[in-house]
């Protein structure tokens, strides 16, 4: 094909058939170029070597702006410009340029000029056309010298190439096209050039023919006379009219040129709309977008209709629209007086449509729908859908155009289109303008849909692996914040939690998954189910962040994660870290608004594996807090992380009237610094601490005789503690913990501890590492009732092993006061 193609020019009423003097009649070369999905070249013709004066070695390969005629413009008599420079025609040339670096996804033409050293300058037309589908091509790119389709004696002849309309147009040559496409594109079936065939044909552009009637789609940008020639032609009819004279024959032609005016006209106003919608991401503006994009150059009013779903940003069922789907009017946009629409057709408003009306003939074949006149009898039908509302002074006696608004075949909402009275009718060419505008609409709509649904589904992820922590632990309380990184990388691999302990102490963990995205956010969410796993076997850190490590190991090697785990103490006044490649955290003391960052043993990253870790113990007192973040908050690129924890130290030990303003100030001091693109997890404790004399411990001796003897120590604590009314149920459950370990521990004492802080705790410890379970005592059982009456009586209740042994405890809610 690189020999042979050529485009057929049809020549002007009335001119020879050796018009064209230098060329073969209606033959002209065409340069053939492919640019694949990283914008280099991947075919060039000897018709693209011929036209641009590059060998078909020096290009392959090289980017393609290099090789088009896509540059800054040149001064018109610069006769020097050197080889391969080009200049921009006409303000065409970016688009070219757009369409090579992917900025639009829709057919394209328009004119450049080429400058080569000893030449004269060419004037080079050219046609652009994404390919859909699977395989590295992206583009073709046709191009032609615009001068070769000129007569030598008539420097217009170029405008009376006759173009046909796709839609209207039967295109015997396509299958020779198809059948010929793969000697363009290398390696390509012709199956697959058949799709790409079909796929520009069915857009609707005008066309030029081929030899032997072969077509090939082109959008004529350059063929038609701008308006100042038009309204110069209508000048010398009056002037022809007005002397007797005849009117020259180009002007007998005019009607002729109308016909591309049209088209003209409308691939105009097509490009204009693309450019003007999908600004942006967002549904909401992008619906606005493509309302006041056709209103008022194209119809006075716009309606837009989306499914329920899409405006919700959800999935909905598959298969084709029934009476029963619910469409939300989301835009009105009109010229008429303001107000006048608002009150009948409200924005907002969800219904559905009856299968006899026009907007469910359009929503349920995925095709326009015109109605060149709304009759009074149509009005009536229409405004049947609108209670209490007569919608018929509004509507009737104009001309409508319904067209769908649909992306991979799916019908995601309409449009209704309606025109003043006054104003000309829809016709057949408007339904033709009206489907590929509501194609390039749907498929920007259908971009900000994906987006809104992955960013609900991501947010929706995120909330879900995220705790909520409860703001007050025992002898603390908690704060936090979370904020996500940049949209690119919404959903990330850091996390915070609290797990409570036995003997009132709180374990507080932050973490950060190295990536993003939902495999980061997927890892997140085991790695933080296992600490809660075995903070709740109440293992040391040190411990826990060598399991985790050897887990992180197992589910494999992709991911690594930087873990700070720290256990809180109230009742001992101390805090045991450990960390895994984390920052370390900031304790601000209480006594004097000093904060510092402690000096902990860094350790390696989870997931690095055969790496020891170790813990630290930290006094602490009442009042002290203790802040971890992840790097996202204090990690900014192109500066030391230094500056950021020196930030951080000094935010945090500004006084706060709370501790969610504590962590504002934090979020405020750290983030108003650019170049933030990690999300961030923060998470601040303060550390409140026990009172001693909230603490009640005794030592027991393994008699059955210190049962009775636990019993009336801990009603007498409770009276002191002002607790009475707990005094019943809590006498009863120590006396069966108690029981079962004078009847199962193996030295000669047990140990009893009460603890008030936010609820009552009892703890009872032996050194008998057996952990009691939950039994289902039958009547005439002796054994097995005691763990019953503990589970329905205590608020909550457990057991966990230590050293010497076991531990069993339950809790009860404080009366309030």
């Amino acid at each position: 094909m690189d020999r042979g193609t050529e485009v057929g020019a049809a020549p002007s009423r009335g001119a020879g058939t050796g018009a064209m003097g230098h060329a073969a009649v209606g033959r002209i070369p065409l340069a053939v170029v492919v640019v694949d999905r990283d914008g280099l070249v991947s075919h060039w013709s000897t018709g693209a070597r011929r036209l641009f004066g590059a060998p078909k070695e020096g290009a392959v390969g090289r980017p393609a702006v290099d090789l088009l005629p896509v540059s800054g413009a040149l001064p018109e008599d610069d006769d020097t410009a050197p080889f391969g420079a080009y200049a921009a025609y006409d303000g065409l040339g970016p688009d070219l340029e757009s369409s090579l670096d992917g900025r639009i996804s829709y057919p394209a033409a328009g004119r450049a000029r080429l400058t080569v050293t000893g030449s004269d300058r060419v004037d080079v037309l050219w046609w652009a056309y994404p390919l859909v589908g699977p395989g590295r091509e992206r583009l073709l790119v046709l191009a032609a010298d615009a001068g070769a389709m000129r007569h030598e004696d008539d420097d217009v002849a170029v405008e009376r190439i006759a173009p046909g309309f796709a839609l209207h147009t039967d295109f015997p040559g396509a299958e020779e096209l198809a059948r010929r496409l793969p000697e363009i594109l290398p390696s390509m079936s012709v199956g697959e050039s058949a799709r790409i065939v079909a796929q520009v044909l069915e857009l609707g552009y005008p066309v030029l023919e081929f030899s032997q009637n072969d077509r090939v789609p082109v959008t004529p940008d350059w063929g038609v006379p701008r308006r100042a020639e038009r309204k110069a032609r209508r000048e010398r009819v009056a002037r022809a009219a007005a002397s007797g004279e005849p009117v020259p024959q180009d002007v007998k032609d005019e009607g002729e040129d109308l016909e591309y005016v049209a088209v003209r006209e409308r691939l105009e106003f097509l490009n204009e709309v693309s450019g003007r919608i999908g600004t942006s991401l967002d549904l909401s503006q992008t619906i606005l977008e493509v309302s006041r994009a056709v209103v008022p150059r194209f119809t006075d009013v716009a309606g837009t209709y989306l499914r329920e779903q899409v405006v919700a940003g959800e999935g909905f069922p598959e298969g084709v629209p029934d009476t029963t789907t619910m469409w939300h009017r989301v835009a009105v946009e009109h010229t008429d007086e303001p107000g006048r629409w608002d009150d009948v057709v409200p924005v907002g408003e969800a219904m559905p449509f009856p299968a006899h009306t026009p907007f469910f003939q359009c929503m349920t074949t995925g095709e326009p729908v015109l109605v060149p006149r709304i009759s009074e009898q149509m009005g009536h039908m229409i405004a049947a859908q609108f209670e209490k509302r007569d919608i018929r002074p509004l509507i009737t006696n104009r001309s409508m155009l319904v067209v769908p608004l649909k992306a991979r075949n799916v019908v995601l909402g309409f449009m209704i289109l309606l025109r003043h009275p006054e104003r000309v009718e829809f016709n057949d060419m408007d339904r033709v303008t009206g489907a590929e505008l509501a194609a390039r609409a749907g498929l920007v709509l259908d971009n900000a849909r994906m987006y809104t649904y992955q960013e609900s589904v991501a947010e929706t992820l995120q909330d879900s692996m995220l705790p909520h922590i409860a703001p007050r632990m025992s002898g603390c309380d908690i704060a936090t914040r979370y904020l996500p990184g940049t949209l690119l990388g919404r959903v990330g691999g850091d996390w915070f939690d609290s797990v409570k302990l036995p003997g009132s102490r709180t374990a507080l963990v932050v973490g950060d998954v190295m990536g993003h995205g939902l495999n980061s956010a997927a890892m997140m969410g085991q790695l933080r189910t296992a600490v809660q796993t075995m903070a709740a076997l109440d293992l040391p850190p040190a411990q826990l962040l060598r399991n985790l490590d050897d887990l992180a190991q197992r589910l494999g090697d992709n991911y690594l994660a930087t873990c700070l785990y720290a256990v809180y103490d109230p009742i001992a006044g101390e805090l045991s870290i450990a960390n895994a490649g984390h920052i370390p955290p900031v304790l601000v003391r209480a006594a004097d608004g000093y904060s510092e960052l402690l000096d902990l043993p860094t350790g390696a990253p989870i997931g690095v594996g055969g790496v020891p870790f170790e813990a630290v113990r930290v006094r602490v007192a009442p009042g002290d807090r203790l802040v971890m973040c992840t790097d996202g908050l204090v990690e900014v690129r192109g500066e030391d992380i230094g500056v950021g924890l020196a930030t951080l130290c000094e935010s945090a030990a500004h006084p706060a009237a709370s501790m969610d303003d504590a962590c504002d100030t934090i979020i405020r001091a750290l983030n108003t610094r650019g170049g933030r693109k990690d999300d961030v997890a923060l998470l601040m404790a303060r550390l409140n601490g026990i009172e001693p004399e909230y603490v009640a411990e005794w030592r027991l001796a393994l008699d059955p005789l210190e049962v009775g003897r636990a019993r009336a120590m801990v009603r007498e604590q409770l009276h002191v503690w002002g607790l009475t009314a707990l005094a019943d149920s809590a006498e009863l459950m120590v006396s069966e913990l108690v029981t079962n370990a004078v009847r199962h521990a193996h030295s000669r004492q047990i140990g009893l501890r009460l603890v008030r802080g936010d609820a009552l705790l009892c703890e009872v410890d032996d050194d008998d590492h057996t952990l009691p379970t939950l039994l289902s005592a039958g009547p005439g059982d002796e054994f097995g009732r005691g763990l019953r009456v503990v589970s329905t009586l205590a608020h909550e209740w457990g057991t966990s092993r230590t050293s010497a042994g076991k531990t069993v405890w339950f809790e009860q809610t404080l009366p309030r006061r």
